[in-house]
């Protein structure tokens, strides 16, 4: 945790230096259901002049265009101090939108998953910011009730990135995007 002039931050991960911290994401995408056909795939992309990670995903829905292609990474994070999450990154493709999950307290894939839907920036990289109040609870693509399921912010457990369709996102389409990923922070704005 490093105090700032501007507030307060923890690194969550950083993709532009050091090991291939893409290489500890996972695919979780709808091919864990018999009718599935989506793929997704975190990777490190490395150049002489610069190094970050790359989420591809082929969005391939059903008919009745449910479907998803998604990433996770188990972690052990208390974000008790921040109040957001902010990335930096870049988007490419057919897809823009996306939804970061959260779990907590090691919770399995039956439990509530807290999610929150952002518009990658096309052209230049720039800055996401994710509240951290507004991360709202869902299970099954259903969304909960956050008084009944509030997120336990001083245990985040495991945090994903999603391409889906539905009532949520209904702007995406069939088709290949690109997330390019430079960090992502735990922030705190010393103005709150």
């Amino acid at each position: 945790m490093v105090a700032t002039a501007s507030g307060t931050v923890q690194i969550l991960f950083d993709f532009t230096r050091g090991s291939d911290q893409a290489g500890s994401w996972s695919e979780h995408s709808d091919t864990v259901k018999p009718s599935g056909m989506s793929k997704a795939v975190m990777v490190t992309q490395k150049t002489q002049q610069f190094q970050r990670a790359i989420l591809f995903t082929l969005f391939n829905p059903q008919p009745n265009g449910s479907g998803f292609a998604s990433v996770r990474c188990d972690t052990s994070f208390d974000l008790s101090e921040f109040n957001s999450i902010t990335v930096r990154c870049r988007g490419q493709g057919i897809n823009t939108k996306y939804k970061m999950l959260l779990r907590h307290k090691g919770l399995d894939k039956d439990s509530a998953v807290y999610g929150q839907i952002f518009a990658a920036p096309e052209k230049e990289f720039a800055t996401v910011r994710l509240p951290l109040a507004e991360f709202k609870p869902y299970h099954r693509g259903m969304e909960l009730s956050l008084q009944t399921n509030p997120l336990d912010v001083t245990s985040i457990t495991n945090v994903g990135l999603k391409v889906d369709n539905g009532q949520y996102l209904p702007e995406n389409q069939p088709g290949v995007a690109a997330l390019e990923i430079d960090w992502i922070k735990a922030t705190k704005s010393a103005a709150t």
